[in-house]
């Protein structure tokens, strides 16, 4: 991005069980680096303990623009209330790497540690949305004056996927053999009225993207405290009952998708069978059609 709970009637022999997958699972996330975030990171895994596998790959590529990395990701398992979870984003810095570090590292937990989760997502997710992006900006001093875009997914025992983003990074899903994005990008111009009802307003020079206060070239994103009041964190939340129509999902941030379609992306890579591969494929040939801007890229394979 560029700017200028358990439950209570559980046995103990089941919580010991649980606990032992849940050990098992840091230990193979740990063993994996699943969570490394670097100029140059890649990797894989898979779920364990689901009936309907998943697996994931990912590549992240440090870009060209003369400042260090800013994309951070998380790709990890938990198992969490006798389900599995897989929890899959990518975080776009811009202005430094505080806040998207942050969110790597506190984000999921804040969704999880939300009382409705299991009963409620949707507003589970947009509740942890909000406090943490106020988390942010009442902390600027320690994490810095700058902000991040977002996409979160969540996949339940393989079967139930939860997304949401705010900003440009984005989630595109493989299904009937054709690209369906599942989030919405929040560009200024498209929310020009909500940034002018907040004070701000839109800039669009010659040769440039429309810019929130001829700074962000987005209309939502985490933090940006000096442009906290037009800004907003609220997500776009999407819920996507997984079948077997579904064969993989995108994740990346905007230094893929200035530079590819989102049927070109999915063309690129859907006779790749390791996702990790496909990840990979698909930042080389974004900087081969030079991306200048840091390419982070997740692919989850739901048909395993």
């Amino acid at each position: 991005m560029e700017r200028q709970g358990s439950g209570s009637g559980r046995s103990s022999s089941a919580a010991n069980a649980n606990k032992k997958k849940s050990e098992l699972l840091n230990l193979f996330k740990s063993a994996t680096c699943l969570n490394a975030t670097s100029a140059d990171s890649t990797g894989k895994g898979g779920s364990k303990f689901s009936s309907k596998r998943v697996k994931h790959g990912f590549h992240l590529v440090e870009g060209k623009s003369g400042h260090d990395m800013e994309d951070y990701h998380v790709a990890e398992y938990r198992y969490e209330n006798d389900h599995e979870l897989g929890l899959f984003a990518i975080f776009d810095g811009h202005l430094g790497d505080g806040v998207p570090s942050y969110l790597k590292d506190n984000l999921f937990n804040n969704i999880l540690n939300e009382p409705i989760f299991w009963r409620d997502p949707e507003t589970a997710i947009k509740h942890a949305y909000r406090s943490t992006n106020k988390f942010i900006l009442e902390n600027s001093t320690q994490l810095g004056p700058g902000g991040s875009t977002a996409v979160t997914a969540i996949v339940i025992d393989g079967k139930d996927l939860w997304v949401a983003n705010v900003g440009d990074s984005r989630a595109v899903l493989y299904e009937r053999g054709a690209a369906n994005q599942i989030t919405v990008d929040h560009e200024p111009d498209s929310e020009r009225g909500d940034i002018e009802k907040r004070g701000g307003f839109v800039t669009l020079f010659p040769g440039d993207v429309p810019r929130v206060n001829g700074q962000l070239a987005v209309a939502r994103a985490f933090g940006d405290q000096s442009l906290k009041a037009h800004l907003s964190s609220e997500p776009d939340v999407r819920h996507v009952p997984l079948d077997s129509t579904m064969d993989f999902l995108i994740l990346a941030s905007d230094g893929l998708w200035k530079v590819m379609k989102n049927d070109e992306a999915v063309n690129l890579i859907k006779t790749i069978r390791d996702p990790q591969s496909a990840a990979k494929r698909l930042t080389t040939t974004a900087l081969a059609r030079r991306s200048n801007d840091d390419i982070s890229c997740i692919v989850i394979r739901f048909r395993c």
